[in-house]
């Protein structure tokens, strides 16, 4: 098949041989478990979002997500509110602890956490407030740090889709919310394949963390396997979780945070580039940051517009057949059995979403996409959105 015949994925990952020769020394050095490929991609991170914080480094952003919740001693009785225009892991944390997730709207044109909804929703259990900083924009952090310190509330932002975003000039991690979590899943603005890192400005919470990280074991296992001295002894004092981050992994986000910066430049290229070319189709594009902050750009959803003659459906079998993958982001969870049905949500509670979501479809950007397979895209859009 030719290249110009090939299918476009939705997402590329972006690996090179510097990040093949990274994981391969960190395997030949007999050190595959968490250990200092980790603990300096841990450093390097922190340093990276300007310091004055800890970075743990988890496997997956879920497990960061738990952490976050069970530091901040969330638990049965307790509330979490969050958008319903999110991935489930977002609130099936709040679930693990025996905390209950109260869902809400989005706003019209971010599809980010609608704010008012969440001054709302508080209730005397409300504990907590995750925003998600939807396909790379930052939520309106400053009024929902204010609703949070208002009510006594804690902030944890699900960064997921954040890194680099910025907001107030200055990077997501760098706020004042309790906790941020950001993803190195496969299809994020950066990989380690599976991952995540959390980052706190709390000494306290980060100790807890790291506790609950790894079996609720009072040292560090990779001091002290690596201690000089007799260093057999430790403690259980917590019944932890298994969240640690391989040295592999560690390796590979070593060299992805390197190139972070030239993959935030061709992310902001190709979204340009889409904003030129399809600006005169029947579509509403996402939000751009407003002037001075930076969108991360992790996904481009679009939305078609009330001019639009084709449906969703419609319009992501024609991409298909062209050659072009897309996804849904993201199937509400208002719609999903376990939500719907625990809690007794219907549609008609979140119109926001419910419109968007019948007509959203993300297209592919990643930052290996070729300038070509751009073009196909967008001359694939051009032929099957009317």
């Amino acid at each position: 098949m030719s290249t110009a015949d090939s299918f476009i994925p939705f997402a590329r990952p972006d690996i090179g041989e510097a990040e093949i020769d990274a994981v391969a020394r960190a395997m030949r050095s007999g050190w595959v478990t968490t250990g200092p490929e980790t603990r300096a991609f841990e450093q390097e991170f922190a340093s990276y979002l300007g310091g004055g914080l800890e970075a743990i480094a988890v496997n997956s952003a879920t497990a960061g997500l738990h952490l976050a919740l069970e530091a901040l001693g969330i638990g049965p009785g307790d509330e979490v509110i969050a958008p319903t225009l999110t991935f489930t892991a977002t609130v099936e944390v709040a679930r693990y602890l025996g905390a209950d997730a109260v869902l809400v709207d989005s706003d019209p044109e971010t599809l980010n956490i609608d704010a008012d909804k969440i001054e709302a929703a508080i209730t005397p259990r409300t504990k907590a407030i995750i925003p998600v900083h939807y396909g790379g924009l930052a939520c309106d952090m400053t009024r929902i740090l204010e609703i949070a310190d208002k009510h006594g509330i804690h902030v944890v932002e699900d960064a997921a889709h954040a890194l680099p975003a910025t907001c107030n000039g200055s990077l997501i991690g760098q706020l004042q919310s309790a906790v941020t979590v950001f993803s190195f899943y496969a299809n994020k603005t950066m990989t380690t394949g599976e991952g995540g890192m959390v980052v706190t400005k709390n000494e306290a919470l980060a100790a807890r963390m790291k506790v609950m990280r790894l079996h609720g074991i009072s040292r560090d296992a990779f001091d002290r396997f690596s201690s000089k001295t007799p260093s057999w002894y430790y403690e259980i004092v917590a019944p932890g979780f298994k969240y640690n981050m391989t040295d592999m992994a560690g390796a590979l986000g070593r060299v992805q945070l390197r190139r972070l910066p030239d993959f935030e430049r061709r992310r902001q290229m190709l979204a340009a580039r889409y904003f030129a070319e399809l600006s005169d189709l029947p579509l509403i594009l996402p939000a751009r940051a407003p002037e001075g902050q930076t969108h991360a750009w992790h996904l481009f959803v679009l939305r078609l517009s009330d001019e639009a003659k084709a449906t969703r459906d419609e319009v992501i079998q024609g991409l298909s057949d062209a050659g072009v993958a897309t996804s849904v982001h993201y199937v509400p969870l208002h719609r999903q059995p376990y939500w719907r049905d625990r809690y007794g949500l219907a549609p008609e509670q979140f119109p926001v979403v419910e419109k968007a979501y019948q007509r959203m479809f993300s297209i592919p950007l990643f930052t290996a996409m070729s300038d070509d397979e751009q073009a196909r895209v967008i001359a694939a859009l051009k032929s099957v959105v009317r």
